[in-house]
This record gives structure tokens, C-alpha cells and sequence, in this order.
């Protein structure tokens, strides 16, 4: 527990997301970013300087060894999260990890049974799912009648090949950049797992996923088509009931303006996640309340990412571990 009501965070990784992530994150008022860490001294004190943090460390294990820092969020490449989440949680650390954990079931199992054993809290960041947002969508479910079908998309343009999203080697593709934001929304829209997916892909030189469409059967008849891609700009949440078709455009980064009920306009007020996410783990880490993401969840999207890569590589239907 942290010796006082503010819990004191270290950035493991000083890349674009993570600037993301400080953009605002002085507004959670539980929360105080006191170090960063990186692979060289001169990146960790450009970004000290940059977000006005006190402590720049040349490496991730400086970072750890930190008596300072309760807690790290974790903005390395995909491939990496996994390692650094485990030394972290063995150096005493909570880890809020960036999206996605792992394409790796496994892996997700063993990082919370980690967290467990060493009493701490992990937590995936799926930062759009702290959003208003968010839970007014799911607010609103009930008036689209029963539910039949779910659209989820998120794609944008990569220009040039030197992207470390392209690379094979850290995980990278569309699946596990943008398009696990369309699992994770059609999985909180459907409220269940999927039983069944089909997965298509178009595969960039590098080896990775330039595209991805996936159909995703889960229980009650419900089925789910979800898009992603680094050729076009596409972000979309749509729930089709018998009684009426539930509408977000723009649905990932809390930029929101509106909820569609059909022809009915809801307002709603845009708003930057990231510090939404950083208050809700710091609370939970105080013991004031309760990580709106955990193990289940995680679980839940690598489970889900894992069989629609098996689909995609072998052109079959394959059905989702319980």
C-alpha cells in the first residue's frame, strides 16, 4: 500500500502512447507521476523534461528498483508486455499494462496469478472502456430491443514501412493495434464471450496483418462483425436490435459527441481517458475501490485475439477457449 492518498507512478517506456497517457494525466487526483524509465538516459531526460517529471532512470530495471514508485504503467511494444509486467509484479510494483496484454492466453493467467501471489493489482489498459461514453452505450442497450448484431471497427493510414506497429517480431498488426479496441467493444456490448469466430486477414511484407474482418458467434444468436486495418480511417460502435440500431462513431479515444438511437441525437461530453483509467487503478491500488478491468476481461481478449489469428492462418472456423 503507498505510504500516503496519492499513489506515486513510474512510465516504463517513454514512446508515443505513453505521451499520450501524461498528456492529462495530472488532472487524476490520486495520482502522481514521479519517474520514468527508458533504455537510455538521454530518452528518459527528454521526457522528464517534456511532462515535468522528477526522476528520469537509463533503464526499465532502475526504474523497478525505485523505493519512490508504487506503481508502473507499462507503453512498450506488444511482444514486451508480458516480460515487464512479470518483473515489474517480482520488483513489488502494481502494473497498469497498455493494450493488448498478450495475444497469449498463457500468459495472461500466469501475470495475474503473479499479481496475486505478490499482492498487487494488474490491470489491462483499455482506457476507452473508462469513458462516459462508454456506459452510456451500455445504458442504452436495452432500448434497441433484442439484440441480433454488433459492428465494431477501428482503423487508421500507416505511411511508410518504418513502423514498429509492422513489425512481426513485437506483435505488431492491425488485429492487435486497433482492431482488439472492436473485440473488446462487441464483447462489452454482447455481455458474454464469444463461442466461434472466423477470421480474414491481408498480410503486409513485414508479416503482420495490414487488414483484418472477423465474424464472432457468441451465445443467444448474437453475431458480431469487427474491422481493422492500417489502410483507412475507420472507428465505429454499433449495436442492431429488433427494436431500434445504437450508434457511435468515433468510439475509442473518448471523442464522442453523440449516441444515435435511430434518428435520436443523446449528447454526450468528450473526454480524455487516459486520466480516467489512471484514477480508477490508483483507487483500487488504495483500496477505495475496485480495477474496472481484470483477469476475466484480459482473458477474455486473448482467448478471443489467439482464435481469430488461428482462423485467419488456417481458413477455418475455430471455436473460443472457455
Amino acid at each position: 500500500m503507498p505510504s500516503s492518498r496519492v499513489v506515486r507512478w513510474g512510465i516504463l517506456g517513454p514512446g508515443s502512447i505513453a505521451s499520450r497517457f501524461m498528456r492529462r494525466a495530472s488532472e487524476a487526483a490520486n495520482a502522481e507521476v514521479v519517474a520514468v524509465g527508458s533504455r537510455t538516459p538521454e530518452r528518459a531526460a527528454a521526457f522528464a523534461a517534456t511532462h515535468g517529471i522528477a526522476r528520469a532512470h537509463g533503464s526499465y530495471e532502475a526504474l523497478l528498483d525505485d523505493p519512490a514508485v508504487d506503481a508502473v504503467y507499462i507503453g512498450v511494444p506488444n511482444s514486451l508486455h508480458h516480460p515487464w509486467t512479470m518483473r515489474a509484479l517480482a520488483a513489488g510494483k502494481h502494473v497498469l499494462c497498455e493494450k493488448p496484454y498478450s495475444r497469449h492466453p498463457a500468459e495472461v493467467a500466469e501475470a495475474f496469478d503473479a499479481a496475486d501471489r505478490a499482492g498487487r493489482i494488474l490491470m489491462e489498459a483499455f482506457m476507452w472502456r473508462h469513458t462516459p461514453q462508454a456506459r452510456r452505450f451500455v445504458e442504452l442497450l436495452p432500448e434497441v430491443g433484442t439484440l441480433q448484431a454488433i459492428r465494431a471497427t477501428f482503423s487508421f493510414r500507416i505511411v511508410g514501412p518504418a513502423d514498429v506497429r509492422l513489425e512481426a517480431g513485437l506483435d505488431g498488426g492491425s488485429l492487435m493495434d486497433v482492431g482488439c479496441y472492436a473485440v473488446s467493444g462487441a464483447r462489452l456490448v454482447a455481455g458474454s464471450e464469444p463461442v466461434r469466430v472466423l477470421g480474414e486477414q491481408t498480410v503486409a511484407a513485414s508479416g503482420v496483418d495490414m487488414t483484418f474482418a472477423g465474424l464472432l458467434r457468441f451465445p443467444g444468436n448474437v453475431i458480431a462483425t469487427i474491422g481493422s486495418g492500417f489502410t483507412s480511417d475507420d472507428a465505429s460502435l454499433e449495436a442492431v436490435g429488433d427494436a431500434n440500431i445504437l450508434v457511435m462513431r468515433s468510439p475509442w479515444q473518448g471523442q464522442a459527441r453523440a449516441l444515435w438511437l435511430g434518428d435520436r441525437e443523446i449528447p454526450v461530453t468528450p473526454v480524455d481517458p487516459y486520466p480516467l483509467e489512471l484514477e480508477n487503478m490508483s483507487a483500487a491500488i488504495l483500496g477505495e475501490g475496485r480495477p474496472l478491468l481484470g483477469r476475466a476481461d484480459a482473458l477474455g481478449q486473448a482467448r478471443t485475439i489467439a482464435a481469430l489469428y488461428e482462423s485467419a492462418t488456417t481458413g477455418a472456423a475455430v471455436t473460443v477457449e472457455a
